[in-house]
């Protein structure tokens, strides 16, 4: 067998081939290239042969096929073996050393406005594709160059005499990325046009805003895990449904009752779980005129969600953990929101919410069997993250290493169910973030702040607003006929969160809603309410660094928080809670959201 190396160039990208071929040339290596390669080369001066010449076939079907054949890709896929030495001694082959490739542009014409399904199928690389996988695949002999970027790299090894495995092994890396990008390309053209809508690939009107366009949602593999059975989802609407399905479906199954979460801009305003209202619950969340919701576990969890923070909930996207009946689409219907998703639905609840909007309420329905992926993927500013999906289990038997007091004996049931609550509302929380649970549903919660007092005083102060709303003030407000429920909300927020104006435009709104204007809470008032709440059970996503959380938390009647160790005052945070009267649980998993 011959003892000079071989190259096999076939590159549609041309930048960088004349001084590619002049240092093959210079160390004595044969140059076999295809096409408009090796008429570029030839016509330069260089010494090339034509891919035939190994082959001896000449290139058939317009050029579409010109590397496919055994002399080509038993030369580079062979290994340094006896075994294989005999097969290509028996059918006069001779190994190929260095492979020089990269493929039809495939994404600048399918870029093209208006390109046709054949002016796409022209650019699919065939023989390219094979020539870098195969090279790619035997990288421990054989060096496939993809990006024109590294020749010079290439060519001063070779002067030197030799290219490492470690350039072999980078090279490889870079082939394989090459062509994997390349198949990316084509399956997301072909998704678009052969999946079907609605089945693996589906339009949204647009990303986050309205000027990011064009936006879609699909599955590489199967069918997507959801059907549109009326409006037509945004990336957003969708971002809050895949954070809002995984909370409800977990809070299901962690406390074994019906599960609500509303959803605002991925973190829920509320979440809870079925447990029945009182009269008062009823008034305070607006559903004491919703028939049949005493029979109706869902609907109840939805108005607890909905209820606990009505300012936040306002358009929100609504997950249900079981099928949706007429109660709970009653509620809906009256509210301001932009969708929901949930397993099933009963007919007439579906109907009720295809009224909605006009007929463009977004109602989806998900697989609730259906398990993502355990590896979580996504691109930011062109940079692919990767990380496994966070799985961790949370369920009211965690909330077992009390910290303090020490003498402790079990958690009381209410208090592992509302921990479950709130630490279930964290995990799907934007960080870093805090939650106050009482009565097994979110109270309060402060999300996304980038100092943690900051969170623990947000949820704090929504966890007083929710409370205020059941002083017999507000209960007894007589509002003017026709009020709005989004009118109302503002209202009461404005007086329970002693935001009220004094005088002024704002204050004549405030005023236009009533019948009998309410009087403003003095801080003796406030005080003396607030001094009512108990039994909080307050969660974090994670340690809390300073005792001032602790403080604020005991304010808003925290019996129980939960929190992982780490931090250097620790035992001050422990200390300070056991001196507040509060039970202080290591739960162990940090769990940032993001």
């Amino acid at each position: 067998m011959p003892s000079r190396k071989i190259a096999i160039v076939s590159v549609y990208d041309k930048t960088g081939l004349l001084d590619l071929a002049k240092g093959l040339n210079q160390q004595n290596v044969r140059i076999l290239a295809s096409g408009g390669t090796a008429k570029l080369i030839r016509e330069s001066g260089f010494p090339v042969e034509d891919v035939s010449a190994i082959t001896n076939a000449p290139e058939m079907l317009a050029g579409r096929v010109k590397t496919l054949h055994p002399a080509v890709h038993a030369g580079i896929l062979a290994r340094d073996l006896a075994s294989d030495e005999k097969d290509l001694a028996e059918q006069n082959i001779n190994k190929v050393d260095y492979v020089i490739c990269n493929l039809y542009p495939f994404k600048d014409t399918v870029a093209k406005v208006n390109v046709t399904i054949p002016e796409a199928v022209e650019e699919i690389d065939i023989g390219g594709v094979t020539l870098i996988r195969a090279a790619a695949k035997n990288h421990s002999r054989v060096t496939i160059l993809s990006d024109p970027n590294d020749y010079a790299e290439f060519l001063k090894e070779l002067d030197a005499g030799e290219i490492t495995e470690a350039s072999r092994k980078r090279y490889a890396l870079k082939a394989f990325e090459h062509t994997a990008d390349y198949d990316t390309a084509i399956s997301d053209f072909f998704r678009k046009r052969y999946a079907g809508e609605g089945k693996q690939y589906i339009g949204l009107r647009y990303g986050a805003n309205p000027h990011q366009k064009p936006a879609a949602a699909f599955v590489s593999g199967g069918d997507l895990p959801f059907k549109v059975l009326c409006g037509s989802p945004g990336y957003i609407n969708l971002l809050d449904a895949l954070n809002a399905w995984p909370l409800v479906r977990e809070l299901k199954r962690a406390l074994g009752l019906p599960a609500a979460a509303s959803f605002k801009h991925v973190s829920p305003a509320g979440a809870a779980i079925g447990i029945p209202l009182t009269d008062e619950e009823k008034k305070v969340y607006f559903v004491n005129d919703i028939e049949g919701i005493d029979s109706s576990p869902l609907a109840q969890a939805y108005a607890r969600a909905r209820g606990a923070d009505r300012m936040s909930s306002f358009g929100d996207m609504i997950a249900l953990s079981d099928k949706v009946d007429v109660p709970t689409a009653s509620i809906i219907s009256k509210e301001v929101s932009d969708g929901v998703i949930a397993p099933s639905y009963e007919p007439a609840a579906l109907e009720i919410l295809k009224k909605k909007k006009g007929g463009k309420y977004l109602v989806l329905q998900i697989e609730p069997y259906w398990d993502p992926s355990k590896v979580e993927t996504r691109s930011v500013y062109g940079i692919t993250l990767q990380q496994h999906r966070n799985d961790a289990r949370i369920a009211p038997d965690i909330f077992e290493t009390v910290i303090t007091p020490k003498d402790a004996g079990p958690l009381p049931v209410d208090a592992l169910r509302d921990l479950t609550v709130a630490t279930l509302a964290v995990k799907y929380t934007q960080s870093n973030s805090v939650c106050y649970a009482s009565r097994g549903q979110v109270i309060g919660l402060g999300a996304g702040q980038q100092s943690r007092i900051h969170c623990t005083r947000l949820a704090g102060d929504k966890a007083d607003n929710w409370w205020l709303r059941f002083h017999p003030r507000v209960l007894g407000i007589k509002w003017k006929k026709g009020t709005k429920r989004p009118d109302k909300s503002n209202a009461i927020d404005l007086l329970v969160s002693g935001e009220l104006p004094k005088f002024g435009p704002e204050r004549e709104a405030f005023e236009a809603v009533f019948e009998e204007v309410p009087q403003a809470f003095s801080e003796e008032e406030r005080s003396e309410w607030l001094g009512k709440l108990d039994n909080v059970a307050v969660s974090s996503d994670a340690f809390f660094p300073f005792i001032d959380n602790v403080f604020r938390a005991s304010r808003s009647g925290a019996k129980y928080i939960a929190a992982p160790g780490g931090s250097q005052n620790d035992s001050a945070v422990f200390a300070t809670a056991e001196k507040l009267g509060i039970t202080f649980v290591e739960q162990n998993i940090r769990l940032f959201h993001h």
